[in-house]
């Protein structure tokens, strides 16, 4: 073989080897990025039940009335 075709060789070795790193970094981004979208997910609605529970809380602060969890007078 030539020299010219033996070069193009080695660059296409290069290229599928570089190629094969960036497939396995893809992967690998991809999975770090579902997993941060779930945990995103997860905190949006914890925030949201919170949120709803403050706005809650607020509301009966307000109102003067006494909280859900209050043990009656007699005990």
């Amino acid at each position: 073989m030539t020299e010219d075709v033996l070069k193009l060789m080695e660059r296409i070795d290069e290229l599928e080897t570089r190629l094969a790193f960036q497939e396995d970094t893809i992967s690998q981004l991809n999975d770090v990025i579902a997993r941060q979208d779930a945990d995103i997910r997860s905190v949006v609605a914890r925030m949201r039940e919170l949120g709803e529970k403050y706005s809650a809380l607020t509301f009966e602060m307000q109102a003067g009335g006494k909280p859900v969890d209050e043990k009656p007078p007699h005990y």
